[in-house]
């Protein structure tokens, strides 16, 4: 179950195997610096083993200091039990990488490519056998919606879904008039 929680952290990340320019570089930009701030909500296991299984995260999102791109660190709970989470996506040439948890090497996911669309990102997750893909949505500047799906059978199957609320608010920008 562990498992498809980190694939849950997958939140809340993403990005790009197209051709980055600077208009779309400086769209990626914004788009991570919504992202950033703390969010929280439930989510819930939809298809597998676990279906059914609900659970609630708490995310602290920092744009990465590196390059273009998003850090989230915090922790999802079932019942008594908490499962700390992380994830790092940043831009890479052309495209984006990044890990979940410590990556497909350890016990969590590659972030193998992705796109920034608007308010969307999509992004390509990877595992040994396992291929499956992340969208995260921001609704508005204080709601991001978070699904996650995996291959089964040359189709993508929703397995995880998150709807997370940003705490305090909508999220203020330093800059004053």
């Amino acid at each position: 179950m562990s498992r498809m929680l980190t694939a849950g952290l997958a939140l809340t990340l993403a990005l790009s195997a197209a051709n980055v320019t600077p208009a779309l570089a400086d769209n990626d930009e914004a788009f991570f610096r919504r992202v950033a701030g703390q969010w929280t909500g439930p989510g819930e296991i939809v298809a597998g083993k676990f279906k059914g299984t609900k659970f609630v995260c708490n995310f602290a999102g920092s744009q990465s200091g590196k390059t273009v791109g998003v850090a989230l660190e915090g922790s999802c709970r079932v019942g008594l039990f908490s499962q700390p989470m992380r994830a790092e996506v940043v831009r890479a040439g052309r495209s984006y990488r990044g890990a979940f948890q410590d990556g497909a090497a350890g016990k969590g996911l590659d972030i193998v490519s992705g796109e920034v669309s608007g308010d969307k990102i999509v992004v390509g997750l990877d595992r040994k056998q396992l291929k499956g893909a992340m969208i995260a949505r921001l609704k508005d500047d204080d709601s991001l919606a978070v699904t996650i799906s995996v291959t089964v059978a040359s189709q993508l199957v929703p397995v995880i879904g998150m709807s997370l609320k940003r705490e305090g608010g909508t999220r203020q920008s330093a800059l004053t008039d």
